[in-house]
């Protein structure tokens, strides 16, 4: 028995027994579609039902059910829900768990219009729906944010009589928090426990992660404390969350001291666990602290991403550690990231404030030869540390470069040019503003050429 030989098989086995006079019909086809299930020939075991069917034998239960059971775990929907309609035809019982996970494999791919097709097949088949039919469905219809028709879907089961449970609610908050619906998800939240429902690690989780992206850490705070009290507890799921939400609202402090509590409960920091909380160091200017957490990591063997040596040369830049923001910019190469442009400028223009524009001109170099067409933005952060430095020749050059690239100059770059002519240029070049762009007459030009005159009309009254 090989691939592609059911067809030679099976017609010797039929030619041999004729039709209804095969000795233990039921056992042999079920032995049969079973073999070539195990062997991973899922076409010929397909081909001996469909045979078999033509040939007008009874469908072999166990074998059918048994392929049914591999086909469902191919993670193809649309052809597993061919394949089971095509069953059903040749008499296979229904049955409401196949329906389940048919609706399943469509909604984790994002198809809730065909998991609707299958649910509404199931009272077709003379059956009933479960609570897990619509959890499903539900779920998967939150999951693509029709959150509407999960709660109509929730009603039809209350019409039905069938009680929504955990997981219903579980859903439908997940839902409303996706939207930024926090008050319809508190409140649904309360409806949960007000039908004496215990709400479980996942539904205060989701609140939670909701609210702290919301921005109402307060709330998530009391609900965490309120997990706790009702002996749910927490996971690194839930701790990742409440540390994040403390970051993003600067409360960097308590975000620590969540750290050092979940490491007290003996969870294991995961990389977002680290970063998140190595890019709050940073924020809060602890460039110490943040360094700390990466050698941890590291010495953990949890790699650092891209976001992690983001967060981490932004903070460093910010502290005027340049050398050690472009070492970490080395590193980021050598483990296979590409950092973006505002990395790279974060970068140039430290190395520009600094005064050592030689470097950031290598940096815009090393770009360009990167295939990089770096922006106006980039192009300004050196621009003014060569204006800085009196090194007016190169602004222009660098000037006429960009134009040549097609970067169109902005006012901020005309600011910087026409600053920098006022302090060290002499008397100021206008024909620099010349063109399609023309002199950008707004308060900072205007503040920097009065500072201009009110320093030859000084240089005059000296003579």
């Amino acid at each position: 028995m090989g691939h592609h030989s059911s067809t030679s098989l099976l017609s010797s086995l039929l030619q041999t027994n004729p039709t209804h006079h095969l000795h233990c019909s039921a056992l042999v086809f079920d032995a049969l579609i079973t073999a070539y299930t195990d062997s991973g020939f899922i076409p010929d075991a397909i081909q001996c039902l469909r045979m078999l069917k033509k040939n007008n034998f009874a469908i072999p239960l166990r074998g059918c059910e048994y392929l049914l059971r591999r086909v469902m775990k191919l993670k193809q929907p649309q052809p597993c829900w061919e394949f089971y309609l095509e069953v059903l035809d040749y008499g296979y019982p229904p049955k409401v768990y196949l329906f389940n996970i048919l609706m399943h494999g469509f909604s984790k791919v994002g198809d809730a219009m065909n998991a609707r097709k299958v649910f509404d097949e199931i009272p077709k088949r003379r059956l009933r729906p479960t609570v897990v039919s619509f959890n499903t469905l539900i779920s998967g219809y939150c999951k693509t944010g029709n959150v509407e028709e999960g709660f109509v879907l929730k009603g039809v089961m209350e019409s039905e009589r069938i009680s929504p449970d955990v997981f219903t609610y579980s859903a439908l908050i997940n839902g409303l928090c996706k939207e930024s619906r926090l008050d319809d998800a508190n409140n649904l939240f309360d409806e949960m426990c007000e039908r004496g429902l215990v709400p479980n690690g996942v539904t205060f989780t989701t609140l939670i992660d909701g609210q702290c992206k919301d921005g109402k850490i307060d709330l998530a705070l009391r609900n965490f404390q309120k997990m706790k009290d009702q002996d749910v507890r927490p996971d690194l799921i839930t701790y990742n969350a409440l540390i994040n939400g403390l970051c993003r609202v600067g409360d960097f402090k308590d975000a620590r001291k969540l750290f050092n509590e979940m490491i007290g409960n003996d969870f294991k920091p995961d990389k977002i666990t680290f970063t998140t909380l190595m890019d709050g160091c940073c924020k809060d200017g602890d460039m110490e602290s943040a360094l700390e957490i990466k050698d941890r990591m590291v010495e953990e063997g949890i790699k650092l991403d891209d976001v992690a040596f983001t967060a981490l040369i932004s903070g460093l830049c910010r502290d005027g550690r340049v050398r050690d923001a472009e070492k970490l910019l080395r590193d980021m190469l050598s483990a296979g990231y590409k950092p973006d442009d505002p990395t790279y400028t974060m970068v140039i223009d430290c190395y520009c404030k600094k005064g050592d524009v030689k470097i950031g001109a290598k940096l815009l170099k090393e770009m360009q030869r990167d295939g990089r067409v770096p922006g106006v933005v980039t192009y300004n952060a050196l621009m003014n540390g060569f204006c800085k430095q009196g090194q007016m020749k190169n602004a222009r050059m660098l000037l006429d470069a960009m134009l040549n690239l097609g970067v169109v100059p902005n006012d901020i770059t005309f600011n910087i040019l026409l600053d920098g002519h006022c302090k060290h240029g002499g008397s100021v070049d206008f024909n620099i503003f010349s063109g399609e762009k023309g002199l950008v007459s707004d308060y900072a030009s205007y503040i920097a050429l009065v500072n201009e005159s009110s320093k030859i009309s000084k240089d005059r009254l000296r003579s």
